[in-house]
């Protein structure tokens, strides 16, 4: 389109189709889940205690359950297995929301920080997000991470993420990502070793 065209606002001659963006804009999300987030990396801004309240984590899997909606295309007759994964995800987010847990189970930022990338050179034509449904090529830089769960389950870092901060379960296997650290059993103290004597210390 010529510069005379673009300020009289007249039509090009070959319009292009527009798409719809790729993927919705997340910021109220975000926005959202810094007020539930209880992975224990935010700063608190009141009592470091305090248990964020059930309408404010039922907003957030509403949101999330939105977001996906949208990249599902409305609710359209499309077939294809990425549609099938995001009904089901919008499903679970829908159930969550209506009955809200006490606290958000999702993933640690330092756990998406350690989540293994997949270089650019590892990537085929075909692969495409399980949950976008882009090829993931088709991004001049993209960022591709598998999940340790399986070393096909590749996903873009911005499909996944949200996800992950609310769900700390692999979209495709449903998997546990995130084992919980339990504590060593107690041992029995050796005869061998005297008793400790923190003065002699």
């Amino acid at each position: 389109m010529s510069g005379y065209e673009v300020e009289h606002n007249i039509p090009s001659s070959t319009p292009k189709p527009e798409q719809p963006p790729r993927r919705p804009d997340l910021s109220t999300f975000f926005s959202t889940l810094e007020l539930v987030d209880t992975s224990g990396e935010r700063t608190p801004q009141f009592n470091a205690h305090a248990l964020p309240t059930p309408e404010n984590v039922a907003a957030a899997y509403r949101l999330l359950a939105n977001a996906f909606e949208m990249m599902r295309g409305g609710g359209g007759e499309h077939q294809d297995s990425s549609n099938d994964l995001l009904s089901t995800l919008v499903q679970s987010l829908m159930q969550s929301a209506d009955d809200p847990p006490d606290k958000v189970q999702g993933v640690p930022d330092s756990f998406l920080d350690q989540l293994e990338r997949v270089p650019k050179a590892a990537l085929r034509e075909k692969d495409s997000c399980p949950i976008c449904g882009n090829p993931f090529l088709d991004d001049k830089y993209p960022l591709v991470v598998e999940l340790p769960c399986h070393k096909d389950h590749r996903f873009d870092l911005e499909c996944i993420r949200p996800w992950l901060k609310l769900n700390p379960t692999c979209p495709l296997d449903r998997k546990v990502l995130l084992k919980k650290k339990e504590s060593p059993p107690p041992q029995a103290p050796d005869e061998d070793e005297g008793e400790y004597d923190d003065m002699y210390a």
